[in-house]
């Protein structure tokens, strides 16, 4: 089976041509009766060679973290060795498997043992430091903010080790690898100014950062998605990374805000509130064409309805009934995904329209 990226490599290294290629997209698209741009495709596996090649880089990932973690142990957290060790291992392995064979699963598995490694790297060089400091006395005010601000510092490091992995390779998940550990920098730095104490409230003040990043995030996403309206480039599979990294953090602080993460404490007002908002998110997602925020956002909704369910008496089938409508209702939007994105995207501004990816109903930007 040959995805989408495939067919892009080969126009590029001139095996078929382009109109070749535009005519196979064509011929898929009306087979599936639906359009190239509304499956949002990405590769994550070709064969059962990438399960196994991934297997065997996890385990070898793994005995180098474990040799490096004995070499040098730490009792605060992960040994520096450790994770300068993975990400070393991860780097070479993605020569052959990354840059010469171009296999997904592995690449993915490797960039993030790389970026990971790095920041591990950093971290536990501070953790060892600090730590034993700690041993002696407790952190002063101006220790706790230098330890945050290096903290900082190695968030933006492996960020640097991201875009350096990203002009190697051109993995696509790497852009939100690099985002995710900005994004981890910018908290690390409002947590130095604010200074958090044992027994203060973290996630009162870590969730509003997260809710706004994660909207920086999707906005990001959103540039690269416009930049390839037809999804025939590697900037399209950039923008779907983007958009999974984006969905989680504007959906959980959302639904946390609501007391949908406190169980059994949730209202009948929480559970109206999260099903608005999920509909709220399932246009976003239609008119953009990305699925990653009905995803996210599936788990507080499952709790909403059975809740639901439960206040009105239905106790014993309330998570056949949940299951029931959410799996229903999904599949009716899976299945007529396009001919409702079309009726939405058609009541948009035309300037909207230009930006966003192209429908079967829409014609492409000139």
């Amino acid at each position: 089976m040959y995805s989408e990226n495939d067919l892009r490599d080969a126009v590029a290294a001139g095996a078929i041509s382009g109109e070749a290629a535009d005519a196979l997209r064509a011929h898929v698209s009306g087979a599936r009766t639906m359009p190239m741009t509304d499956e949002e495709t990405f590769r994550l596996v070709n064969s059962f060679n990438d399960i196994f090649v991934t297997i065997a880089a996890v385990l070898l990932l793994f005995a180098m973290g474990g040799i490096g973690q004995a070499l040098v142990p730490s009792s605060d957290g992960p040994s520096p060795l450790a994770g300068l060790l993975v990400a070393a291992s991860a780097w070479l392995l993605a020569e052959p498997f990354t840059r010469q064979r171009r296999m997904a699963l592995p690449s993915i598995v490797l960039l993030v043992a790389f970026v990971g490694g790095v920041f591990v790297t950093l971290l536990g060089a501070i953790v060892m430091q600090f730590g034993a400091m700690e041993a002696q006395a407790p952190l002063t005010y101006g220790q706790r903010i230098l330890a945050f601000s290096l903290i900082a510092g190695a968030a933006l490091a492996s960020a640097g080790a991201a875009w350096l992995h990203w002009r190697r390779f051109k993995v696509p998940i790497t852009v939100a690898a690099g985002a995710a550990a900005l994004v981890g920098m910018l908290i690390s730095i409002v947590l130095a100014v604010i200074d958090l104490r044992p027994g203060d409230d973290a996630e009162a003040a870590i969730l509003p950062l997260v809710f706004v990043a994660g909207l920086g995030v999707f906005a990001y996403a959103m540039r690269w998605d416009m930049s390839d309206r037809a999804r025939q480039t590697r900037r399209s599979d950039v923008a779907f990374w983007l958009h999974l990294l984006a969905a989680p953090m504007i959906a959980h602080p959302l639904f946390n805000w609501l007391g949908v993460t406190d169980g059994s404490a949730i209202g009948a007002g929480s559970a109206i509130g999260v099903l608005v908002i999920y509909v709220a998110m399932a246009l976003v997602a239609l008119a953009v064409d990305r699925r990653a925020l009905l995803v996210s956002a599936l788990a507080y909704v499952l709790i909403a309805l059975t809740w639901l369910f439960d206040e009105f008496g239905a106790v014993e089938l309330n998570l056949a009934l949940t299951a029931l409508v959410i799996g229903s209702a999904l599949l009716t939007l899976s299945a007529f995904w396009t001919p409702i994105r079309g009726a939405l995207v058609e009541r948009l501004p035309g300037a909207l329209q230009g930006r966003l990816p192209v429908s079967g109903r829409l014609a492409p930007a000139a």
